[in-house]
C-alpha cells in the first residue's frame, strides 16, 4: 500500500473557493481614499497700536489737576481727559490706539488753557510737552 503525504497549507494562505455563480457573489466595496486634514489657516494676528505717550512738565500749584483735550483715541475737544501727576511737575498720560497724529492742548483744572500752538505726538510716541499758561 502506498502512503500519500497530505500537505498541509497555513490558514491565512488559504483562499476561499470561488463562488459557483459570479453574479450571486456579494460586492466588495473598494475602501474610500483617505483625505488629509487641511491645516487650519491661522488668523493674521493684528497688535493693537502702540500707546502714545504724554508728558507734561509744567508747576501748576499743589490742589490743581491736568487734562489733555484734542483730536486722537479717547480725546475731545470739548472735554478733557485727567493727566497722572508722577512728580511735583511731571504729569503724564497714555493713549492707546492711535493710529493717526494726536493733536491736543494740556489744560489746568480743564478750564484754563495753555498758551500757543497745539501739540503733536505721532503714534507710539513718546513726547514732553512743556505748556505755558
Amino acid at each position: 500500500m502506498k502512503k500519500t503525504t497530505k500537505k498541509t497549507i497555513p490558514a491565512a494562505t488559504k483562499s476561499a473557493p470561488a463562488p459557483k455563480n459570479a453574479a450571486a457573489a456579494p460586492a466588495v466595496k473598494a475602501a474610500a481614499p483617505v483625505k488629509k486634514a487641511t491645516p487650519a489657516k491661522k488668523k493674521a494676528v493684528t497688535s493693537p497700536a502702540p500707546g502714545t505717550f504724554i508728558t507734561a512738565k509744567v508747576n501748576i500749584g499743589f490742589g490743581n489737576h491736568l487734562y489733555l483735550r484734542g483730536e486722537g483715541p479717547g480725546l475731545s475737544w470739548d472735554h478733557g481727559i485727567a493727566m497722572d501727576c508722577t512728580g511735583s511737575d511731571l504729569w503724564t498720560a497714555t493713549l492707546k490706539g492711535a493710529t493717526i497724529p494726536v493733536t491736543f492742548k494740556v489744560l489746568v483744572n480743564d478750564v484754563t488753557w495753555c498758551a500757543g500752538n497745539d501739540f503733536t505726538a505721532e503714534p507710539g510716541t513718546s513726547v514732553t510737552v512743556n505748556p505755558v499758561f
